[in-house]
C-alpha cells in the first residue's frame, strides 16, 4: 500500500468514527477525533505518530485506540493539565484549550503513545448486558427450574460475567437486586420474563488478550476507551469492577475456539449450558470463527432436555444475517435439542435502545 492511500484511509476512517462518536452520544471524543484528522492532514504530530501504521486503520479501530490514549494521560494524571480540563474535572469542557495539550502530549511523549495503540480497544461495555439479560430469562422460562452453567467467550476483562448481580431498570420493566450497576435503556416492546428465576451456578469466560481488573495500571486501560464525556457509561464501568473485584472474576487466556470446544466437551449432564458473546464474533479471522460455530453445534448434537445447551449472540448483523451495511445488532438465541434460531432483538452498540422482534 502506498503512503498516500494509507494517509487517505485514515483520513477517512477518522472522519468516519468523528461523525459516529458524535451520533452516540459523544461531542467531545466526535470533535478530538475531528482535530486530530486535521493534525494528520496538515503533517502534525499525530501524522507522524500513525505513518508507519501497517494495516486497515478502520478495522483495527485506530481513532479509538488514539482517543484512548489521550484518556490514559487523564485518568492516570500522565498529564495533568489535560485531566484538569477534561470532562471528568470539567464539565464545562472546550476542545480549544483541550487539543493544543493533547497534541503537545503526542509530540512529547510519541514513544508511550505509539506503544499504547497497540493494543486493540476494549470498552468491555457493561450496557450490553440488557440486551443478553432477554436471552438468559428465555433460556430460564423455557428449562424452568435448571442450573445455568454460563459460557462467554471474547470476554475482555469479564465485567459482564456478573449480569445477574446488575439492576435492570428500563422505564417499562425491572428485574434485579439493587446494585452499584444500574442499567437501563430505551426498550421497545413488550418485556423479557422478568418473574423468570434464575440459577447461575457456574460461569467461566475467555479472552485472547484479558486484561486484569486487579491491576491498576490495566483497570485504566480499559477505563480509557469509555468516551470521557458519557458519566453514566463510566459509573457503570466503575460499578461492575467493583463488582467483579469482590465475586474474584476470572477471565482464561485463550483462543476462542479451542476453549469453548473444551468446555463443551466437558459439559455436565444436569444444566443448562449458555454459550454467549456480544460484538465480539467480527473479531476472529474466519477460520477460528467457524471452528467456533462448529464447536458449538457438535455440541448442540448431543443435547438432550437433562442437558439442554443455548447460543446467545449480540453481534452485527452484517455479519449473522450478511446484511451489507446494516449498524444495527441482532440478539439471536439457538437452543437444542432442535437447533432452532430465534431472532429476540435489534439494537446498536452501545445498546441505547432496544427493538423486540
Amino acid at each position: 500500500m502506498s503512503e498516500r492511500s494509507t494517509r487517505e484511509r485514515i483520513l477517512a476512517h477518522f472522519a468516519e468514527q468523528s461523525a459516529i462518536c458524535g451520533a452516540f452520544g459523544s461531542p467531545f471524543t466526535g470533535e478530538l477525533m475531528s482535530r486530530m484528522r486535521d493534525d494528520i492532514e496538515a503533517g502534525g504530530p499525530t501524522d507522524k505518530l500513525l505513518a508507519d501504521w501497517p494495516t486497515n486503520p478502520r478495522a483495527d479501530a485506530l481513532a479509538l485506540r488514539l482517543t484512548g490514549a489521550a484518556h490514559a494521560a487523564a485518568l492516570t494524571n500522565r498529564d495533568p493539565q489535560i485531566a484538569a480540563l477534561y470532562p471528568a474535572t470539567n464539565p464545562d469542557w472546550r476542545m480549544d484549550e483541550i487539543w493544543p495539550l493533547v497534541r503537545s502530549l503526542f509530540e512529547r511523549e510519541r514513544h508511550w503513545a505509539h506503544a499504547f495503540i497497540q493494543s486493540a480497544p476494549q470498552t468491555n461495555e457493561v450496557r450490553r448486558s440488557i440486551a443478553l439479560l432477554a436471552g438468559f430469562l428465555r433460556v430460564a422460562d423455557t428449562w424452568r427450574g435448571a442450573a445455568l452453567d454460563m459460557l462467554e467467550i471474547g470476554a475482555s476483562a469479564g465485567l459482564n460475567q456478573n449480569w445477574d448481580r446488575f439492576a435492570y431498570r428500563p422505564r417499562d420493566w425491572s428485574w434485579g437486586a439493587d446494585s452499584p450497576v444500574v442499567v437501563d435503556t430505551d426498550w421497545n416492546g413488550p418485556p423479557p420474563p422478568t418473574d423468570t428465576p434464575i440459577n447461575v451456578r457456574s460461569r467461566a469466560a475467555c479472552d485472547l488478550n484479558p486484561l486484569d481488573i486487579s491491576n491498576e495500571a490495566q483497570r485504566l486501560q480499559l477505563k480509557s476507551y469509555v468516551w470521557p464525556d458519557q458519566p453514566e457509561r463510566l459509573a457503570r464501568f466503575d460499578g461492575a469492577v467493583a463488582l467483579a473485584l469482590a465475586h474474584n472474576t476470572k477471565v482464561d487466556r485463550a483462543d476462542a475456539s479451542t476453549w469453548v470446544a473444551e468446555k463443551l466437551a466437558a459439559r455436565a449432564g444436569d444444566a443448562a449450558t449458555i454459550v454467549y458473546h456480544s460484538v465480539f464474533l467480527q473479531y476472529p479471522p474466519p477460520a477460528a470463527r467457524a471452528a467456533i460455530t462448529d464447536a458449538i453445534q457438535s455440541a448442540g448434537a448431543s443435547a438432550t432436555r437433562e442437558a439442554p445447551l443455548a447460543w446467545i449472540r449480540l453481534e452485527p448483523e452484517a455479519l449473522t444475517d450478511n446484511v451489507r451495511d446494516s449498524l444495527r445488532m441482532v440478539l439471536d438465541i439457538t437452543t437444542w435439542p432442535g437447533g432452532e434460531r430465534e431472532i429476540l432483538a435489534y439494537t446498536d452498540g452501545h445498546v441505547r435502545a432496544v427493538y423486540t422482534a
